[in-house]
């Protein structure tokens, strides 16, 4: 990003002289919006001070580990003629009664309308040794501390120790960048739990567990009491906490909050809010009629805001005013998705449930490690807010239907619960799909149809024409799915490019991957891919890799795109603590071994539940106690079941006829060598298998995406049948089949589904969308009509000879089991809202006094906790 050191003054002499002081993102949109609108007749002149154009600073952590060019689209902004940009240069005064700026090398400049769009300063606290403390704020700080914790590793002969004082947005980036850069990391947080300002304590919890995972040392709170110097004071040895702790450090950086560049707007006169920033209407005028304010430095209704929708939307009404219309600015939108140190953290709407009545559904997946909750009305009916951590899917579906009510059960538009958030054909006009542009989701449809100019009928032009999916990208996903919808009611074919970073569709992309024999995200993305990657490609790359190697997942960089829990391989809770499931093949077990868990739940003090898929599931233990009870279970010949995994989930059965009186098949034995031969296969999505030993069907297969039924002549094989949101009933794919020829065929339909099916798609859609449906995948898995039978099968033997438990791999190596250390100070309670039942009357259900004290959920007109599995 080459810096800015002159400007030329513009040649044109409009109508009117717009001066903005500041060079953000603010003052891009500013600029922008009135170079769209006023036909030339405006002059605009913007003074930044740093010698960057106008940059994204929502993506600063990038500039941390690479030279990555952030430069606000459109670039070309800038080369208008009556439009100027100052780099490297500061404003130091302002005169309201002779409408003059001065610069700070003395010149002047006049406006007819002044706006502020300053923004904010990292503050850092008087306390002794803040002298050396470091802010990260700008790319100029982002590169200094990148190029300090470079020099400090060359010196040290050891990884820098980096503490962060700020457990907000800003402060878990750059503890996640100083990871990326080789040092180890710690954040130290003032409030009890990470975001306090925008996660309540279980998404908070949530997401402590899931950056402890990373190796970043947490101390919540607490905060920095002083800075620790050598005996020469230049440099820094530790900090000292409030709470009397000392740890060491080499570089300590605050990013604890936003203090609002106000000084000179104080200076001129201008009207503060009560907590600093100048005070606007909802014209965003300030106290002088010619003067404007906008972005952080702004103080509406006495509260200033550090994200990009309120500063866009400001910068909206003062473009709209300035050229005689009358917007106005009505609400503070803070809803926030970003993906802090690799994990998916969302929040939006009334997120903490402060509106009276407010009704909190909560979803904890055990499966997959998350955090998902809704808030709505007391009818359960109209969406008010909502957070994610682990997994934000949902989050730009539901985003724009804040305020509305939803068409469903609201537990139903969780991810969590197998369901997928609704689609965009599903949102009205008026939504507001992408709050950063403020951009509707009427307004997308018609830039797809073309309503009132070329129709845009890429992702990239429809982006580019409507700004939707522009600064955070949140809501592409959704722009995405909007722009297919509307292809396909036009006839028009809809490109099955994975990503706009990605043209190949997954199956291309898998296909490419296996015959090129890639083996890393770098590579990959170095041969088919293009930008920096997104949400959309990078878990499903990270699917593509265990699929096809079979390595440890979370080696040789892969760790940072897999799926939350897959990085714990435990399943975390709504307290942010874990449950452990081990795998009991086809539900068999021995009395000793049901003597180890036991042992394991007593010694931990973890609640025992058994599942829906005979498995038993131990909550509670918190991640450091993993690994020793991993070292149990794997000693007493257990292993992990996978449950937090794209994988298979289990192989149920009912006892066949080993003891059952109508049993015509050993589905126990059957099941036991199924889930030996797939456990670890990892898939589009996870898949489960049941196997009933007669035609009374006491195992449920035909829910099951692999299902096998016994009959007199040997088994029958169903496929494609799912539990969750849209339960579908396995078909009929094959009867009569003997044991060999019953695998075979399970090889093949496995392997094909894991090679040619969409990101996330379960069996049951999948078999749907395939030209000619269940008949194509009979062709293909019975009758071998495309010659890959014995591919595919080869494909799966090497699969079943290189699998390896991912406890016992991590428990042999040392760098390995580091991921789980927990935070220094972690509570060692969980959290109060779950109901700790000890133990209950097996044959009665719970108390509404034990129903009360779980009272997250909201299902069928009741609260209870949901863990799945």
């Amino acid at each position: 990003m080459p810096p800015l050191s002159s400007s030329r003054e513009s040649p044109r002499q409009p109508k009117q002289h717009v001066v903005v002081i500041g060079g953000g993102p603010a003052a891009h949109r500013l600029t922008d919006a009135i170079n769209s609108r006023s036909d030339n007749t405006v002059a605009v002149t913007v003074i930044a001070e740093e010698s960057y154009r106008p940059y994204d600073r929502v993506a600063l952590s990038q500039r941390l580990v690479g030279d990555v060019d952030l430069t606000l689209h459109p670039t070309s902004l800038w080369d208008e003629d009556h439009i100027t940009l100052h780099t490297s240069t500061r404003a130091i005064a302002v005169d309201p009664a002779r409408r003059s700026v001065t610069l700070d090398g003395g010149s002047e400049i006049h406006y007819d309308e002044l706006v502020f769009a300053t923004g904010s300063s990292a503050p850092v606290p008087e306390i002794p040794g803040a002298g050396l403390a470091r802010v990260y704020r700008t790319i100029d700080d982002v590169e200094n501390l990148a190029a300090e914790i470079a020099t400090l590793a060359g010196t040290l002969g050891r990884p820098p120790r980096v503490v962060v004082a700020g457990g907000g947005l800003l402060g878990l980036e750059a503890a996640g960048g100083a990871v990326a850069l080789g040092a180890e990391a710690a954040v130290v947080h003032s409030g009890s739990w990470l975001m306090s300002a925008q996660l309540d304590e279980g998404g908070g919890q949530a997401l402590g567990r899931l950056i402890a995972a990373q190796g970043i040392t947490l101390h919540t709170g607490t905060r920095p009491r002083d800075i620790l110097t050598s005996d020469d004071g230049t440099q820094v040895i530790g900090l000292r906490l409030s709470n009397g702790q000392k740890i060491p450090a080499d570089v300590v950086v605050f990013a604890i909050g936003i203090r609002p560049r106000d000084e000179l707007a104080a200076a001129a006169g201008l009207t503060l809010g009560a907590r600093g920033g100048i005070a606007i209407g909802d014209d965003c005028r300030s106290s002088d009629p010619t003067i404007w304010a906008i972005g952080e430095v702004a103080s509406y209704q006495d509260q200033c805001v550090g994200l990009v929708a309120p500063a866009n939307a400001m910068a909206e009404v003062v473009a709209d005013r300035l050229l005689g219309g009358h917007a106005t600015f009505t609400t503070i939108d803070d809803a926030t998705k970003l993906k802090l140190s690799g994990v998916d953290v969302a929040s939006f709407g009334d997120a903490l449930a402060t509106t009276p009545g407010a009704l909190e559904i909560v979803y904890a997946d055990p499966a997959r490690g998350l955090y998902q909750k809704l808030v709505v009305t007391d009818d359960a009916k109209t969406l008010l807010g909502g957070i994610f951590v682990g997994d934000a899917s949902p989050y730009s579906s539901l985003r724009p239907l804040v305020g509305r009510e939803l068409a469903g059960e609201p537990a139903s538009y969780l991810s969590a619960a197998g369901a997928g958030a609704p689609g965009g054909d599903e949102l009205p006009d008026d939504a507001v799909l992408c709050s950063c542009s403020n951009v509707s989701v009427g307004d997308v449809r018609a830039a797809v149809r073309g309503d009132h100019d070329e129709a845009c009928t890429q992702l990239g032009p429809l982006k580019a024409c409507t700004r939707a999916g522009t600064q955070c990208g949140s809501c592409v996903p959704l722009v995405k799915k909007i722009l297919e919808s509307e292809l396909t009611k036009s006839g028009v074919a809809v490109s099955r490019a994975l990503c706009e970073h990605f043209s190949l569709s997954r199956q291309e992309l898998f296909e490419s991957v296996r015959v090129l024999e890639l083996a890393s995200f770098e590579e990959i993305f170095a041969r088919f891919g293009s930008g920096r990657g997104c949400d959309v490609c990078k878990p499903a790359l990270a699917s593509i890799l265990a699929s096809q190697q079979g390595a440890y997942i979370l080696d040789a960089g892969r760790g940072t795109l897999q799926d939350t829990n897959d990085r714990a391989m435990a399943n975390m809770q709504k307290d942010g603590t874990y449950s452990v499931v081990p795998r009991i093949p086809g539900g068999e077990i021995t009395p000793a071994k049901l003597a180890v868990i036991a042992q394991v739940a007593t010694d931990y003090g973890l609640y025992t539940k058994i599942t829906g898929g005979q498995r038993i599931d131990l909550f509670g233990a918190r991640l450091e106690q993993l690994p020793d009870i991993w070292r149990v279970l794997v000693d007493a010949g257990f292993e992990s079941g996978q449950a937090y995994g794209k994988a298979l989930r289990n192989v149920k059965s009912c006892v066949g006829s080993t003891w059952c009186r109508f049993g015509v098949q050993d589905s126990v034995g059957l099941a036991i060598r199924l889930e030996l031969r797939f456990r670890g296969l990892r898939a589009p999505h996870k898949f489960k298998f049941g196997v009933s030993g007669c035609a009374r069907e006491c195992a449920e297969a035909r829910g099951k995406d692999v299902g096998i039924i016994a009959s007199e002549s040997g088994w029958n094989l169903y496929v494609g049948g799912n539990g969750g949101f849209q339960p579908t009933h396995g078909q009929l794919l094959a009867a009569d089949l003997d044991e060999q020829t019953l695998i075979r065929y399970i090889d093949r339909y496995m392997m094909y589904y894991i090679r040619t099916a969409d990101r996330l798609q379960r069996t049951a859609r999948w078999i749907e969308d395939l030209p000619g449906g269940l008949d194509h995948v009979r062709e293909v898995v019975v009758e071998d009509s495309l010659g890959l039978g014995a591919e595919l099968e080869q494909a799966m033997n090497k699969h079943v000879d290189t699998y390896e438990d991912e406890w016992a791999a991590t428990l042999a190596d040392p760098e390995r089991l580091r991921r789980f250390r927990s935070f220094v100070n972690a509570p060692s309670r969980a959290d109060p809202s779950i109901a700790q039942v000890a133990e209950r009357d097996q044959m009665r259900p719970a108390t509404s006094e034990e129903r009360s004290n779980t009272s997250t959920v909201l299902l069928s007109g009741s609260r209870i906790p949901i863990r799945g599995e």
